[in-house]
């Protein structure tokens, strides 16, 4: 098979590509990499001397592409399904890229933020990032008060981001009950075919989540 994915079943950033693949029905082998093993690391770090995943290493061409949304660009030119998942029109896309962004940014990093604070038992600054947490909720809802999707009337990037962005960030400050439109948003990602499957696979991992008690029972 040309492609293989370098991830962690556990990684928001990895779900996101993984997402994407399913979407587009791409077939791939999975590669999954434990950091803690330095002979896996090794093999990552030829790929991608940063050693992070997820890394996609296409061997046709032959490349491996880094970072989440990268990747998806990347699958949506050379192995896209029948769907896009970047519109062509360029309006649109570039709001799908800026809510892509604004979901790594402002959703996905202060979630990481107080994972990793957990991991390392340190103090962090809490109150900061579930603040960061609820003011990206509340623009969400607002961005959501007329669509489907968050940024094009099809799921694209963005929906990809949002999907395991959200999931683990509601394990650690749940969407406020008058949001409406963000809590049926997150319905609709969770009941999309191609995270459900990413979800489904995750299962087995959610035990060494640092928050694993607060995944809601439906999803264990």
């Amino acid at each position: 098979m040309d492609l293989t994915l370098y991830y962690h079943p556990l990684s928001s950033y990895c779900h996101k590509v993984l997402i994407a693949l399913y979407e587009h029905g791409t077939a791939f082998d999975k590669r999954v990499i434990d950091l803690s093993s330095e002979a896996e690391r090794a093999e990552l770090r030829a790929l991608w001397p940063l050693v992070k995943f997820p890394v996609l290493h296409d061997r046709a061409r032959p490349c491996s592409v880094p970072e989440s949304s990268v990747i998806i660009e990347y699958l949506d030119r050379y192995h896209a399904g029948a769907g896009r998942l970047i519109p062509d029109d360029w309006d649109t896309a570039l709001q799908v890229r800026l809510w892509d962004r604004f979901f790594d940014n402002y959703v996905m990093t202060p979630m990481s933020q107080i994972v990793a604070d957990r991991i390392h038992d340190r103090q962090g600054d809490l109150t900061s990032q579930r603040t960061l947490l609820n003011t990206a909720y509340g623009m969400i809802e607002h961005q959501l008060a007329t669509r489907q999707w968050i940024a094009s009337p099809d799921f694209s990037l963005a929906d990809c981001s949002a999907s395991p962005a959200l999931f683990y960030a509601s394990t650690l400050v749940p969407f406020p009950g008058d949001h409406g439109h963000l809590n049926a948003y997150f319905e609709r990602l969770v009941q999309r075919s191609a995270f459900k499957q990413v979800l489904e696979e995750a299962k087995p991992w959610f035990e060494f989540y640092p928050f694993a008690e607060a995944i809601p029972q439906r999803f264990r």
